[in-house]
Formats: structure tokens, C-alpha cells, sequence
């Protein structure tokens, strides 16, 4: 699925399903409580915390996946295609860093 055809998804999931787009401020502070769910399955599980037994069952695909559509509704409610967007952060970053990160000995 393309970024354009999951903005039209979402779309048309809160049209059907959700009444209405919650305002900007409301999304961006759900943007931050479900990137911040991802941080503590990934802080516990993969790095030096220790995973609380509640912690188990987190599902880091599910949480990912909250943040995705948030930014979503985010993109649909400021008009900003995604798709159009995304591609010309790759071209950029493709650029800009090809050689950057070949050099850097660190990556190696």
C-alpha cells in the first residue's frame, strides 16, 4: 500500500468509524503517547531496562502501527501528502548521505 492510498484509508475509516478527526493539538498529543509506548517496549526489550512481566505482551508492531496512523490523520488534516513528501525526503537523504555514511568508520 502506498502512502497515498493508507491517507485515503484513514480517511475514510474516521468518516466511517471515528465521527470526525480529533483537532491537531489532540493528534500531536496521541503522536507523542504512542511514540512514547514504542520507546518503553523498545527500551525494555531491546535495551538495558529490565521488561516488567506486564511489559510481555506489548506488541511493538501494533504500537508502530498506532504512530503510523496518527501521523496519518495528522498529514489528511494539514494537507500534506505523505507519499509526495516521503519520496522527496528519500531523494534528499539519498543525496545528501550516500557518501556519508560510506565514509563514516563508525559503520563499519
Amino acid at each position: 500500500m502506498n502512502l497515498q492510498k493508507a491517507q485515503l484509508e484513514v480517511d475514510n475509516w474516521i468518516r466511517e468509524h471515528g465521527v470526525r478527526y480529533f483537532n491537531e493539538l489532540t493528534n500531536m498529543a496521541q503522536l507523542t503517547e504512542e511514540v512514547g509506548e514504542v520507546a518503553r517496549i523498545i527500551a525494555r526489550r531491546y535495551g538495558e531496562q529490565s521488561e516488567k512481566e506486564s511489559d510481555k505482551e506489548k506488541d511493538l508492531g501494533e504500537e508502530l502501527a498506532d504512530v503510523i496512523f496518527v501521523v496519518l490523520c495528522l498529514a489528511n488534516q494539514t494537507g500534506v501528502d505523505l507519499q509526495e513528501a516521503f519520496d522527496k525526503k528519500l531523494a534528499l537523504k539519498t543525496k545528501r548521505d550516500h557518501d556519508r555514511h560510506q565514509n563514516n568508520k563508525k559503520l563499519k
